[in-house]
């Protein structure tokens, strides 16, 4: 099975609920359609009442398909608007800035899920990165235990030549900017994870460099080695080897020539980037020149799904990142603080 197809089958055997906030973008609309017709989740829509359903009726949505919501008139707005200012009220949120923050459809989205009303969000078709992920930071939260929060892309080979046939993890290539050793370390150990939650494979990591075990010499390398170390001293059993050049990692004639002691006995499935500017050429290279197809990118380590789209996405794009989410959200056993709301509200 193809990994997209095992991501969709998970979605639609473990229904949830996904909030998209930009339910004014024709994209957002179009996909909100099609993933509720395959049954990739219940999908509710943020945005005007008028503009959304009458988007949606242009594109044949029999009434009440799907959930539509207008932020600024929820029934339970003054609920919200308590639950996000005790949130926030020791950074200095105020009721009245608490009740503006509700009615953004980002915050909105963020604070559904994480008062357990929808299982995982999706926004950044419109919102940028920065907005998306802070928001998240601040409603939503990291999972216990972790301090960086990173993302990866899904990249899907599928041609017969490819060297990996099937799904790889490319982290991080759209959020850290410069990881020092522990961050490196977070990112290949909650890669590795999200490896066997969503690909349902037994992770190899490849922590890429210029360098191949110890081939060259430069302050730049300490932190790859030192990330390394960590990760083993975390998951001993993990198989995971650094620093390691793309074509050694990718090649196992090359990887016994240039690093015989590799740990590394398959070709890896996971790889990580020294850094985002590495990460963000490499994806965008596999894709345009490889025809790889690309999903991402996905954040990890927030205590619930909350997901970025990017700003030119399609709308197949817009419904893999839902299908993606729900995944998630069918694996994650986490119970938030419903802050004296009282039973989680169910769309």
């Amino acid at each position: 099975m193809k990994p997209l197809d095992r991501i969709f089958e998970t979605a639609r055997a473990n229904p949830r609920t996904i909030i998209l906030p930009e339910g004014e973008d024709p994209r957002i609309q179009a996909a909100a359609l099609r993933a509720t017709r395959e049954g990739l989740a219940r999908v509710v829509v943020l945005g005007d009442r008028a503009r959304v359903g009458a988007g949606l009726a242009g594109l044949g949505a029999r009434p009440d398909e799907i959930v539509l919501e207008d932020p600024a008139t929820t029934p339970d707005f003054d609920a919200l608007a308590e639950a996000y200012h005790r949130l926030r009220a020791h950074r200095g949120v105020t009721p009245e800035a608490a009740r503006a923050a509700v009615a953004n459809p980002m915050v909105h989205a963020a604070l559904r899920v994480r008062l357990g009303h929808a299982d995982g969000t999706v926004g950044g078709a419109v919102a940028t990165t920065a907005e998306t992920v802070r928001v998240a930071l601040q409603v939503i939260g990291c999972q216990p235990g972790i301090r960086t929060v990173s993302s990866f892309f899904l990249m899907l080979a599928c041609a017969p030549e490819a060297k990996i046939r099937g799904g790889m993890i490319f982290s991080d290539c759209g959020l850290v900017v410069e990881p020092d050793a522990a961050e490196l370390a977070a990112i290949a150990l909650a890669s590795a994870e999200t490896c066997r939650q969503l690909l349902a494979a037994e992770p190899g990591v490849a922590l890429l460099s210029f360098s191949t075990a110890g081939s060259a010499e430069h302050e730049s390398l300490s932190k790859i080695r030192e990330a390394l170390a960590i990760v083993r001293a975390a998951d001993p059993g993990l198989q995971i080897e650094g620093e390691i050049q793309f074509d050694a990692a990718l090649d196992e004639t090359i990887r016994a020539r240039k690093s015989p002691a590799s740990r590394l006995k398959t070709t890896p499935n996971v790889f990580v980037f020294p850094n985002l500017a590495a990460g963000n050429i490499g994806y965008k290279i596999a894709e345009r020149l490889g025809g790889l197809t690309a999903i991402g990118p996905i954040l990890q380590g927030l205590a619930l799904p909350a997901n970025d789209l990017s700003r030119g996405c399609s709308v197949d794009d817009v419904i893999a990142t839902i299908a993606v989410t729900a995944a998630q959200a069918a694996r994650n056993p986490a119970v938030p603080e419903r802050f004296g709301l009282g039973p989680a509200r169910h769309y």
